[in-house]
């Protein structure tokens, strides 16, 4: 929604709710800025209806009734448009208290606190800690990608986006034609779903290798948005966590330990080299690649060719 048009609706939405007598559409123009801007009485009264419109959908009771001088008026009542009294049990007072503390690197983070600040005003206790005994180990969701905010935005708003992409065994970005779905956090890395225009399919992009900005087309989407976004089983399924065949690998002892922490089985080979048994699924050899010189796959011979041949690309870019 653009800042004017909610600007507008603000301004309205005080005038129905600070007025003790309905309110004419004559008087309700005079009293808001954006009003007395219009052309002509048409234009206001379409801008008027459709404001009086998206009030309603957004869950204010307006009235509708006529005035002593045979005018319809408008108001909206205070006691038709006050929230019931919160009441939250301790586990959902400390899942709030939770949800204002993990935003700490975006700026919805002055947003969360005064939220925080009003629920509190409005009952949430005081003493409430959602740690319990171990207070000092406070979560937080990293947030270091730029692209983060307008991707949020681009979700909530249900807006398609570009931006440039590299892919793992890539040496050079591609752009990219996304309508974005859902933003997830998966083992401190921020993933992206969302239906690839150019591509004709479901991917999930990780926002580190996003360069440069994200630029919103504002474009309406074109495939429908799933009722379920499995953003953290498929980055899993890339890593080999559903896998149900092994691959060995030869790691140098000083790397790698994202791949340590997967290994079923780890044996010394001498000279600054491990082998490691790891899960093999899809994406693994992707995965790897990551890992440049310090990763040498012995087998299955399928993942060996495939770590080779994006090696190769990426030596060719």
């Amino acid at each position: 929604m653009a800042i004017a048009k909610a600007e507008r609706l603000m301004n309205l939405a005080l005038c129905l709710l600070g007025t003790r007598r309905p309110l004419s559409k004559r008087e309700l123009r005079g009293s808001v800025e954006a009003y007395l801007e219009a052309a002509s009485d048409d234009a206001f009264n379409r801008m008027f209806e459709r404001d009086k419109d998206d009030l309603r959908e957004l869950g204010l009771v307006i009235e509708t009734v006529e005035n002593l001088d045979g005018e319809v008026g408008y108001l909206a009542r205070r006691d038709s448009n006050r929230l019931p009294p919160i009441t939250l049990d301790a586990e959902e007072a400390a899942a709030l208290g939770l949800a204002a503390k993990v935003w700490q690197q975006a700026r919805l983070a002055g947003a969360a606190s005064g939220a925080l600040q009003k629920l509190r005003a409005a009952g949430l206790p005081e003493d409430v800690d959602p740690y319990g005994a171990h207070s000092a180990l406070e979560p937080r969701i990293p947030v270091h990608e730029a692209s983060f905010e307008p991707l949020m935005l681009a979700c909530r708003d249900r807006r398609s986006v570009v931006f440039d992409y590299r892919k793992a065994n890539a040496a050079q970005p591609e752009p990219r034609h996304v309508e974005p779905w859902a933003l997830e956090c998966w083992r401190g890395h921020w993933y992206l779903a969302g239906w690839d225009r150019d591509r004709g399919a479901e991917r999930v992009f990780r926002l580190s290798r996003i360069t440069g900005k994200v630029r919103s087309r504002g474009t309406p989407y074109t495939v429908p948005v799933p009722d379920v976004v499995t953003v953290r089983e498929t980055v899993a399924s890339w890593a080999g966590e559903s896998a149900e065949r092994s691959a060995r690998i030869r790691l140098r002892a000083d790397a790698g330990y994202p791949l340590r922490a997967k290994a079923t089985s780890v044996r010394e080979l001498g000279e600054g080299w491990e082998e490691l048994e790891i899960p093999y699924g899809h994406g693994l050899d992707a995965w790897l690649v990551e890992f440049g010189a310090d990763v040498v796959v012995l087998e299955p011979a399928e993942l060996r060719a495939d770590v080779v041949d994006r090696l190769r690309a990426v030596a060719k870019g």
